[in-house]
């Protein structure tokens, strides 16, 4: 479990895909210290696996379904990346609960300044977008973030949402970087989807 809160921002030394899998390196010291085989990286909000440590490098390998709902097969080397250990059982809860369970990607569509800060809209998937509500969690790349406001695109547009970049986001995260066209993983509040899940049940 993870809480969305960036604790170093990665950098990919290299990515070997096979066509339906791949093995990832990321360079990371502070989320390296200690680790060891087996623990948990998220990367860009997916969770893997660490199989290797040395010098302030892991590796991690991806399957395809990580592969076909995400963003990390995009990865090049030189490529930032957001990083989180998982949560300890006795720390903050500074974000939302994130699973490091991808549900799909997005697409930036736009991004305004907003004094300081900005103003990113991301365009998401109709499946997804039934799970977004303004003022609730999203994560976007592994970011905790509260969404600001909500469209459904009309009947030939996209479904989107924004979020606002306070000036720490922007300079910690890869969001300071990304431009409109580029993917990100996002994942929605898991509970809306266990409330939608049981309230399914009460109709059979």
């Amino acid at each position: 479990m993870f809480t969305g809160i960036v604790e170093e921002l990665g950098e990919v030394v290299g990515l070997d895909a096979d066509g339906t899998s791949a093995r990832i390196r990321i360079r990371g010291p502070l989320v390296t210290s200690g680790a060891v085989r087996g623990d948990s990286i998220a990367i860009n909000g997916v969770c893997l696996t660490v199989t290797n440590v040395a010098d302030g490098e892991f590796t991690a390998d991806v399957i395809g379904e990580t592969l076909a709902r995400s963003s990390l097969g995009a990865l090049r080397a030189g490529t930032p990346v957001n990083l989180e250990r998982p949560l300890r059982p006795d720390g903050r809860l500074g974000g939302h609960l994130v699973q490091g369970h991808v549900d799909g990607t997005g697409t930036i569509a736009a991004r305004e300044p907003a004094g300081s800060a900005e103003t990113v809209r991301i365009t998401v998937p109709a499946r997804l977008a039934r799970y977004l509500i303004q003022k609730g969690s999203v994560a976007v790349d592994g970011i905790s973030l509260t969404v600001s406001a909500l469209g459904d695109g009309g009947p030939a547009g996209d479904a989107w949402f924004e979020v606002s970049l306070i000036p720490e986001t922007l300079a910690r995260t890869t969001l300071g970087r990304k431009r409109p066209g580029d993917v990100v993983n996002l994942e929605v509040d898991m509970i809306a989807k266990y409330v939608e899940r049981l309230l399914a049940g009460r109709t059979r």
